[in-house]
């Protein structure tokens, strides 16, 4: 690694530092891009890894109450020190991470731009665990890297990176633990995922989607989660959402689709927005894309090809961690996702802080019925981690979040006829069905749609569909 770097910081120029013929111009739109998903600085100590000349020193350091600029390469950091040093509140440091420490709880944010993918396996895991124990409980880490296979365009004699998977990096960083002891208790830490996406200016500008980018929180864990998961995503991606799931459930509800009624329910509740070229909508819970498509082709813009590529954007993010500006979007939209949240008044009120004078917010959901649930239905949301309230519940929780204009409807009978047609439809299909998957998963879904009507004819489960807006 001493070798390869020397080679490429004899100049210290951010062409070197990114291996970038176009790094001037690349900086100029990834930089604010890449700045505008940490959180707050303000006030916060802040540890850098793989600084470099500071290309991102400089910015830090002007909202920061203090921040540690760590690089491997000497040049680059005599570099940094030289731009930056006169803010006051930076140390220039040179060191192999690997061999870094920090006392406990040292820092509130860990920033990483390019560095991780020089790290063996077993060097990343170590040093992920360290950065658990620098961040104080609550801190943040970001960091981003290129994920699969090489971006810049510099001609390398060798090249030891490791293009991993961005699937390998968010399982090794929310599998990694942290123990730490105050007297005779012990408390372990984890990292849950804030955010994780793609850097939209390299698929502007390269065309290229293997820029990806992180923002993960320092959380405590329980020994024993949901079903013996340590944390709900795992669960989620490990029970009800495997990779076959969601091909089952995609068979069941038609292309690109894993909610209910598909594309004929997405077309009836998306008329009711009204949708302009130009508007902005946030799909919290948006599945394998189909709604989103949808909407980017038949409401929102009259280029489809240019606002598919650019102006469909994925992440995966936590919605009641996640940060946008007040004002972002004109419409916030979430089809049978947020039975999995708690506290659902919490996430209407982000939901409203996020919209636009004017702007709607339109969900569909899992809710319960006013009787006393049977024990099959309590079991069964149990097993599902579900959090169901009644249609008028959550019409009051959208109220209370300061939204008006609401429109709370019991759609269970839409619901049902949905699920019928549903099951005609694997009927007809059955052969075909089994051919693709199983005779285990066809029963499955057969069983699992009728155990739903059964659950809507005794009154335990209902369906809501709600509609609000923002003065």
């Amino acid at each position: 690694m001493t070798e390869f770097w020397k080679e490429h910081s004899r100049q210290a120029t951010v062409e070197e530092m990114m291996l970038d013929s176009h790094a001037q111009e690349l900086t100029q739109h990834e930089l604010p891009e890449i700045l505008s998903l940490l959180p707050s600085l303000s006030g916060q100590r802040v540890l850098e890894l793989g600084a470099g000349i500071g290309r991102f020193t400089s910015h830090l350091l002007t909202q920061a109450s203090h921040v540690t600029a760590v690089d491997f390469m000497e040049s680059f950091v005599e570099k940094n020190r030289q731009d930056n040093s006169h803010h006051g509140n930076a140390s220039f440091l040179q060191a192999d991470v690997t061999k870094l420490d920090f006392p406990k709880n040292s820092y509130d944010i860990i920033f990483s731009n390019w560095l991780l993918m020089y790290l063996s396996d077993v060097e990343l895991r170590s040093l992920t665990e360290k950065m658990l124990g620098w961040l104080r409980p609550g801190g943040y880490l970001f960091f981003r890297e290129s994920c699969n296979h090489q971006s810049g365009d510099c001609k390398r004699t060798f090249n030891p990176t490791h293009y991993r998977s961005s699937a390998n990096y968010s399982h090794l960083m929310t599998t990694t633990l942290w123990e730490e002891s105050e007297g005779a208790e012990k408390q372990v830490f984890g990292f849950d995922i804030v955010l994780n996406k793609i850097v939209q200016t390299y698929i502007k500008m390269k065309n290229n989607q293997n820029q990806v980018c992180w923002l993960l929180e320092k959380v405590g864990r329980d020994t024993a989660c949901q079903e013996g998961f340590r944390t709900f995503q795992q669960f989620l991606d490990n029970q009800q959402y495997t990779r076959n799931g969601i091909l089952r459930y995609e068979k069941m509800f038609g292309a690109g689709y894993v909610s209910t009624g598909g594309p004929s329910t997405t077309k009836e509740f998306v008329d009711l927005l009204n949708l302009k070229p130009g508007m902005k909508v946030l799909d919290v819970g948006c599945g394998i894309g189909g709604g989103n498509f949808y909407m980017a082709k038949f409401c929102c813009h009259e280029n489809v090809t240019f606002y598919m590529s650019f102006n469909v954007h994925f992440e995966v993010a936590d919605a009641t961690k996640r940060e946008f500006p007040e004002g972002s979007f004109d419409v916030v939209y979430s089809r049978d996702t947020i039975l999995h949240i708690d506290d659902k008044l919490a996430l209407f009120k982000r939901f409203h802080s996020w919209l636009k004078p004017d702007g709607q917010v339109l969900i569909t959901d899992y809710c319960c019925g006013e009787k006393l649930w049977t024990p099959q239905f309590q079991e069964y949301v149990k097993q599902r981690g579900y959090i169901l309230y009644t249609p008028p519940q959550y019409g009051k929780f959208l109220q209370q979040a300061g939204f008006s204009n609401v429109r709370a409807e019991d759609r269970t009978a839409q619901f049902m006829q949905v699920i019928q047609t549903e099951l005609e439809r694997a009927a007809a299909m059955k052969d075909e069905f089994i051919k693709e998957f199983s005779e285990e998963d066809y029963l499955a879904i057969v069983n699992g749609w009728s155990d739903k009507l059964k659950r809507c004819n005794t009154g335990d489960q209902r369906w809501g569909l709600f509609h609000a807006t923002r003065n």
